[in-house]
């Protein structure tokens, strides 16, 4: 499958047509209507996924909040379905509070509808999820699948049947025609295709093998074989052959049918926990039967038998097992005594993998890649089996629990992986610093304390330099969030050469940013200094990150300095850097420090809406603007003071709600920058007569020029979420503009020239 993420959800693009079902799916449609917790059951290979994905995509236009799905088969851990949820939907495990409190949290003022699919294993954890969330929003309606209930009052429960016969010829023939394009059901084959329907028991998964045996059987051969198989688990009995054995008997067909090497590959791509790529098949699938150069074709091969599944990610191909394919093949993988060779290659890949350098130009690709093999990452932490390589991989993965916003998770594997290796090594030593890193973002100063001390310890004794340099970047950066500047200027100030020193420049930059912060409290001259010195070095390396917490810095001391101009260019460029990442701590500074200037430059209900999105993303991730610093809540309390004056009371809460009306870091961003000054409109008068918009382009356009995000232009006019993506795409191809800014300089030139 292709996941397309939008702004108002994460559904899957169909890769194959939906067929049959139809009263099915118009039943789960009404019955959505009327409950908020509905269970779709039946065995294995019955189709609840497919058709509940069908009826979530066509409830879309219902869900303003969005609809989502949640793939619970890749999560074996009950502790962590609520991760799943939270990874799902957008919302960062930045906290020490457990994670379905934050996702209570964040839905309790929303709406949307959640897909949790593939519940039967995890059937405890999903009961106590979906209660407490029901509990928390009022708005929320959830669909899940399972092959049996959760249990919990107020679930209703739809029992999903094997397909009516007619349904099941029309799947078969669709899915045979993928290949061999010729098949047709014609008068004089259709009985015969329906017996082999019916000895497939009318269930999907099993239709689709067949079909793909289609490709060189012919249907009669296809129904002999499958009689001569059934009947040596009946003893010819037709009645005693459950369903369920209908499809085990299909796999081991299947099975049976591949060449060894395909059936090798099949074993050893079953330890993915979730899609993987083709360079993680290579790595951890060749040798001992299989050359690396085969495993491409072999790949071909099991795509051609249904076996294997092509889908798509941030637009890079990759690979997938159905849950059941995959079950049968750990089954085999371990019969064989390969299970933990297989395990340990899969492990040694994903340390190399998070080892790689995550800064450069290619930062925001390699984070979304290692957002893209969470699911595997996880399995290879847990199946490492090995204490010392569990501490190597989780101290490793630093930037993915740091920037991707699975803080909360990263800190509970920091914690078991220390626990398990004590031993007083190098290891050790980078996983107590990172540990105490992600302690001192989620404000957890005397863990954090702890872990540093001890870091600084084991780095002496080592004398691991790289190591020391982190550790005194750490006590500066707890000194400035403590209000302790002048400490934090001097040790960070030491931390930035120790960095340099040790070739570490990317986290110079960062230490640096950090001191012009607390330089600029202080009104240390030397400031502005430092700030270039930090800009220069994450320029040198094409870092976007580093770069942005530069710019901010900079910003940060223009404001100071009382330059206004300056500090909101530094700052719109810092956020435009933010762009395509999930970073809500560093999104909401810099939409801060953006309120103060654009209060200073006269514009307070300006400034009040984007405290509001300030706010809005604190909110959602529970961190109050005190976690900074105690100069950063005098300057929030002075420009609030200062909007409220100029406003009036009711007048700064409806911009603060305006404000906090965009979801996530990227429609707040999107949304503070929509006034930007962008490449020269071409005037109005230029452009031909009439409008090249059609009228509810023009409408849509007047929205754009309003600050709506395409959310709320969908639900001002009535339409879905896409179909507003859709026009304001053709808006902007139609004049060729490249920002929503451009739309409404446009329409704002219009008006005067029209007026």
């Amino acid at each position: 499958m292709t996941v397309q993420i939008s702004e108002v959800g994460n559904l899957p693009a169909a890769l194959t047509t939906f067929v049959g079902r139809r009263r099915d799916l118009a039943e789960v449609r009404r019955r959505l209507g009327t409950t908020r917790l509905l269970t779709l059951t039946g065995m294995g290979g019955v189709g609840k996924t497919r058709l509940a994905l069908e009826v979530a995509a066509a409830s879309a236009t219902a869900f303003a909040d969005g609809v989502w799905l949640v793939d619970l088969a890749p999560v074996w851990d009950p502790s962590l379905a609520a991760n799943a949820v939270a990874s799902a939907l957008g919302v960062p495990d930045l906290g020490t509070r457990p994670v379905i409190d934050q996702l209570a949290a964040f839905l309790a003022h929303r709406a949307p509808l959640i897909v949790l699919d593939n519940c039967e294993h995890l059937v405890d954890a999903c009961a106590e999820l979906a209660h407490v969330l029901l509990s928390a929003s009022s708005g929320l309606r959830i669909l899940t699948t399972s092959r049996r209930a959760l249990g919990i009052h107020g679930e209703h429960v739809l029992a999903l049947p094997p397909l009516a016969p007619d349904d099941a010829v029309e799947l078969l023939r669709d899915r045979t025609r993928a290949v061999r394009p010729e098949f047709e059901v014609t008068d004089g084959n259709r009985a015969q295709i329906l017996r082999l329907c019916e000895g497939l028991d009318g269930l999907p998964l099993a239709i689709e093998l067949a079909a793909a045996r289609l490709r060189t059987l012919t249907v009669d051969e296809a129904i002999s074989r499958l009689e001569d198989r059934f009947g040596l688990l009946t003893s010819g009995s037709r009645v005693a052959r459950p369903h369920q054995r209908t499809l085990r008997a299909l796999i081991d067909w299947s099975h049976e049918l591949c060449t060894p090497a395909e059936r090798l590959l099949w074993h050893r791509l079953s330890v993915f926990a979730d899609d993987f790529g083709l360079d993680a098949a290579e790595d951890v699938c060749a040798g001992d039967g299989i050359g690396r150069d085969e495993v491409l074709d072999l790949l071909d091969r099991l795509v051609a038998q249904s076996i294997v599944l092509p889908c798509e990610r941030k637009g890079l191909p990759r690979y997938r097992l159905l849950a059941t394919i995959r079950q049968y093949g750990l089954e085999r993988l371990a019969e064989s005594g390969e299970e933990e060779l297989i395990r340990q290659r899969h492990h040694a890949f994903y340390l190399a993998f998070a080892e790689r350098g995550w800064h450069g130009p290619g930062q925001l690709n390699s984070l979304a890649r290692l957002r893209a093999e969470h699911a595997n990452l996880r399995a290879a932490l847990v199946h490492s089996g090995d204490a010392q390589a569990t501490l190597a991989l989780t101290a490793a993965l630093r930037f993915h629990w740091c920037e991707d916003g699975f803080l909360g998770e990263g800190r509970r594997w920091l914690d078991q992986a220390l626990v398990a290796a004590p031993e007083p090594g190098p290891a050790r030593a980078r996983a107590l610093w990172v540990a105490a890193w992600v302690a001192v973002l989620q404000r957890d100063h005397a863990t954090a304390y702890r872990w540093v001390d001890e870091a600084a310890e084991l780095g002496e004794r080592l004398d691991d330099r790289v190591v020391c340099a982190q550790v005194q970047s750490l006590r500066g950066m707890l000194a400035l969030f403590s209000g302790r500047l002048e400490d934090a200027v001097s040790l960070l100030e030491g931390a930035a050469a120790a960095h340099r020193d040790t070739g570490q420049d990317v986290g110079a930059v960062y230490t640096l940013a950090q001191m012009a912060i607390a330089q600029s409290h202080l009104g240390d001259p030397r400031t502005t200094q430092t700030c270039r010195q930090a800009l220069a070095l994450a320029e040198a390396h094409g870092e976007r990150l580093a770069h942005a917490h530069a710019l901010w810095a900079l910003g940060y001391n223009a404001w100071i300095r009382g330059d206004h101009k300056e500090a909101m260019a530094r700052i719109r460029t810092a956020l435009q850097k933010e762009q395509g990442f999930n970073a809500y701590v560093r999104v909401a500074l810099m939409l801060e420090q953006l309120a103060w200037t654009t209060a200073a430059h006269g514009d307070r209900e300006e400034a009040g809406r984007l405290l509001g999105a300030a706010r809005a993303l604190r909110r959602d991730i529970d961190t109050p603007i005190a976690t900074f610093g105690p100069d950063m809540v005098e300057q929030h309390a002075r420009c609030e003071e200062e909007v409220v004056w100029a406003l009036g009371p009711a007048a700064y809460e409806k911009a603060l709600a305006e404000g906090g009306s965009h979801r996530g870091p990227s429609e707040a961003i999107a949304y503070a920058l929509r006034t930007e000054s962008e490449p020269p409109v071409p005037a109005a008068a230029t452009f031909p007569a009439p409008s090249p918009l059609t009228p509810r382009e023009r409408e849509v356009a007047a929205l754009v020029t309003k600050g709506m995000s395409n959310r709320q232009i969908a639900s001002t006019l009535g339409l879905s979420p896409r179909t507003a993506d859709r026009h304001v795409q053709n808006i902007l191809g139609k004049f060729a503009f490249g920002s929503r800014a451009q739309i409404a300089s446009w329409w704002s030139a219009t008006q005067v020239a029209t007026a």
